[in-house]
């Protein structure tokens, strides 16, 4: 039987991607996307995943086909997937290649705000031919995310947030989802005002800030880290008061994670702030 494809414009990999207009066998390499197929109901149309998403649904016996650096291309000859759906940032260069070996790569950009994420959500749907699924699925996050502002306070406590303690350690600006998330929570992102998403610390300007919380990622299945020990290190306790939140890689609590739970994320910190 012939399966009826079309041509898709994918704009990070500059080029028509040609596709099957209905999906069936889909690799879904990054954990937020995989996330949402499962919230829209899709799961059955999912072949494979990656490492990070058994984190975030149930992924029964499906096989993983890799990381997000690296793929496992047998196995998904093998399965002779008809859709690989990967993320653009560090996943990029390999979607890149995998595309030029000839599999059936589309790419999502990372999302920069959380108007962004629900964008991928309908661009997911429409690669699935679920617009639909992928409509009810935003409207109850657009809702979700309306009543998790009503329960904001009118004074909203400022917040420094730092990303991957220890090895390649970021803030972040007012140009990544994460900062939606803080506002969505009740808190006040203090690097709002910088034009960018994923930033090079500044120590000395966040004492010169002098946040209400110090809100810190890292992964804990890493090196541990002893977050208090650390900020005692910078000479942070002592110079002014603020509160430590801990996050990590658990659903509802992980803030570089952009799939729908990201609203329990934010209800998790709302409660926190």
């Amino acid at each position: 039987m012939s399966v009826m494809t079309h041509l898709v414009r994918c704009e990070l990999l500059g080029k028509l991607v040609k596709l099957p207009v209905q999906p069936r066998r889909v690799a879904v390499m990054v954990s937020g996307l995989t996330e949402a197929c499962w919230d829209m109901g899709l799961a059955d149309r999912v072949a494979a995943v990656s490492t990070y998403c058994p984190r975030y649904v149930d992924i029964g016996a499906r096989p993983i086909a890799g990381s997000y650096l690296q793929i496992d291309e047998t196995m998904l000859r093998e399965m002779d997937v008809d859709l690989i759906i990967m993320t653009g940032g560090v996943q990029l260069g390999l979607a890149r290649r995998l595309a030029v070996e000839g599999f059936p790569v589309y790419v999502l950009p990372v999302p920069d705000s959380f108007p962004g994420i629900l964008d991928n959500i309908r661009k997911l749907g429409a690669l699935f031919d679920a617009m639909p699924q992928a409509h009810k699925l935003v409207s109850r996050m657009e809702k979700k995310a309306v009543r998790l502002r009503e329960l904001v306070s009118t004074k909203r406590p400022r917040v420094y947030t730092e990303l991957w303690l220890g090895r390649h350690p970021r803030t972040i600006g007012g140009l990544t989802f994460i900062h939606d998330l803080i506002e969505i929570a009740g808190g006040e992102n203090v690097g709002a005002g910088i034009a960018g998403g994923y930033l090079k610390l500044d120590l000395a300007g966040v004492v010169e800030a002098k946040p209400d919380v110090v809100l810190v990622f890292w992964e804990e299945d890493d090196t541990p880290i002893d977050v208090p020990a650390l900020l005692k290190e910078r000479g942070w306790f002592g110079k002014w008061d603020f509160q430590v939140i801990e996050a990590g890689i658990q659903r509802g609590r992980n803030l570089i994670h952009d799939g729908p739970s990201i609203l329990e994320t934010a209800s998790w910190l709302n409660g926190m702030l």
